[in-house]
């Protein structure tokens, strides 16, 4: 990505959003990962409560309400992400700007799969006041977290623009939240990995 065509507004975002993840715990440990995998799997994720939130039907796909009023759940995840091994956290090429980016790096993704959005980037944050974030999954997967309640299809699958793989992952507003949202990242990573499909 071309740093030089971005406003310097952009920039201070990018970097402010990166320190503030960076400053927290780090949430990446293979212990952590195997006790959240062994409490959350496809077989056994929970429905997310109420009602979905409202969002855009088209681009800039965003999250309009229902984001947590502890901005802590969002900086976890955060956090959390950035740490995945084989990964460049860098702004996103497709989203809004201030949407940081998970690409993966280029000798770890996977060649035949539907798992990236532009390049190698297979997921991206949202910056307030939206605050979710789009991802890949393999369909049945993104199905079944669709049927859960935890997100949507991209609005521009049905234009042809993105591949069926493509969801708005909605904004975790408590711990069991997170730790599902957690879970689907992990997914995704897999996914973008060739570990899944």
């Amino acid at each position: 990505m071309n740093w030089k065509g971005k406003n310097s507004t952009t920039i201070i975002l990018v970097i402010s959003f990166f320190l503030m993840a960076s400053a927290s715990k780090k949430f990446n440990t293979k212990e952590e990962r195997k006790r959240m995998n062994a409490q959350i799997t496809w077989d056994n994720m929970p429905k997310r409560d109420g009602d979905r939130p409202s969002t855009t039907d088209t681009n800039p796909h965003q999250q309009l309400d229902q984001q947590p009023e502890d901005f802590s759940f969002v900086e976890d995840l955060i956090t959390w992400a950035f740490a995945l091994s084989d990964i460049d956290v860098k702004p996103s090429a497709i989203s809004v700007p201030g949407s940081i980016a998970l690409w993966m790096k280029q000798e770890h993704a996977c060649t035949a799969c539907d798992a990236f959005m532009v390049g190698t980037e297979f997921a991206h944050f949202h910056p307030k006041p939206d605050l979710s974030m789009h991802l890949g999954l393999p369909t049945k997967d993104a199905e079944t977290i669709i049927d859960k309640g935890w997100g949507e299809w991209h609005p521009l699958i049905k234009r042809g623009y993105l591949p069926p793989t493509m969801i708005m992952l909605y904004a975790p507003r408590n711990q069991e939240e997170l730790e599902v949202a957690k879970r689907i990242v992990e997914q995704s990573y897999q996914f973008a990995k060739g570990i899944v499909e």
